[in-house]
């Protein structure tokens, strides 16, 4: 049976471990001899059988594993296989009795999600940091998808609903519980609590874990390709066209103001000059200020909305409102 082979291997492993390193963890029926819990005798040199299947006997003492393993809608495979896929059960050097590092030990099953959080530019700390995997999945079952310890904004939001967060450059990052109680208006994918419509899970090679190209300065060059993430939902046309009187509100009569603030071959200011990406104060997700320079200083907007379009003052120009009236009878 494929549980007795496992155990046989697990038994072997701790042998050699007992002999020839001290393991910094021991399973409380082992340590202190009571080898009948699990097995026919007390006697070390030889217990004998298991008295039930492994699973049965682990479950005796870590019911609240088995009442999950019981109820629950999906139940991890190395769990059904037995408890001894990842754990030992005599010691260990590893915490929880596990039989490798964590990340080592998940890697054996999920090797292509270990290398890309391992291995990416741009990693997520709570993946590679702390718990790792576990700070997001539950090992043994779960009423989730993807075996998901919460649902997956209440996880984002659990590490990024909070101060004091910054960045792998010492950059603070945004409280957004904070954000979102503020804001009259909220992004499409951030309402429908979608972080990952925008945003890599495990690693990725774009700043921010961002799912496609979106430029992180206030001013880039324009290429299409720059603005992939945008661009996924968003009508390039809009920054493309110099004159139309219908592709964006955003216009001086037919003057494409879209296109003139961004469509530069040097300086062209990005998105995120004039608009927040999560949510924001005013329509068109247009931002109160935007950080501007590397001392943290915020430039501010000063945005008015009219009838018939808006101005703004004393940001990068002086005044200047635009109407999308203007030049018709």
């Amino acid at each position: 049976m494929r549980w007795l082979i496992a155990l046989s291997l697990t038994l072997a492993a701790t042998v050699v471990l007992s002999d020839s390193a001290k393991a910094d963890y021991a399973h409380a029926p082992y340590e202190m001899g009571e080898c009948s819990v699990c097995h026919e005798t007390d006697m070390p040199d030889n217990p004998g059988e298991l008295t039930d299947e492994i699973n049965e006997l682990c479950f005796q003492c870590h019911d609240e594993v088995g009442e999950a393993v019981s109820s629950f809608e999906n139940v991890h495979p190395p769990v059904e296989d037995g408890c001894t896929s990842c754990h030992d059960p005599h010691n260990s050097i590893q915490p929880k009795l596990l039989n490798a590092a964590l990340t080592e030990l998940c890697g054996e099953c999920h090797d292509d999600i270990v290398e890309t959080a391992q291995e990416s530019p741009v990693q997520h700390n709570p993946v590679v940091n702390g718990d790792a995997c576990l700070n997001c999945h539950d090992p043994h079952a779960s009423n989730l998808g993807y075996m998901l310890a919460a649902q997956p904004y209440d996880l984002c939001i659990g590490c990024h609903g909070r101060d004091g967060l910054s960045d792998e450059a010492g950059r603070p990052l945004t409280n957004f519980k904070t954000l979102l109680s503020t804001s009259a208006m909220v992004h499409g994918p951030v309402d429908d609590e979608d972080c990952s419509a925008c945003h890599q899970v495990h690693g990725g090679n774009n700043f921010r874990l961002l799912v496609g190209a979106y430029p992180e300065a206030f001013y880039a060059p324009y290429n299409p390709e720059n603005y992939d993430l945008c661009f996924s939902c968003h009508d390039s046309d809009v920054f493309e066209t110099p004159s139309t009187t219908s592709l964006t509100g955003f216009r001086d009569g037919d003057r494409n103001l879209h296109f003139v603030h961004v469509n530069k071959a040097d300086r062209g200011r990005t998105c995120r000059a004039c608009h927040e990406v999560h949510a924001a104060p005013q329509e068109h997700m247009i931002r109160a200020g935007v950080p501007y320079g590397s001392s943290g200083w915020t430039l501010k907007i000063n945005y008015t909305s009219t009838e018939n379009g808006g101005s703004c003052a004393k940001t990068c120009h002086p005044a200047k409102p635009y109407d999308r009236m203007a030049g018709r009878d």
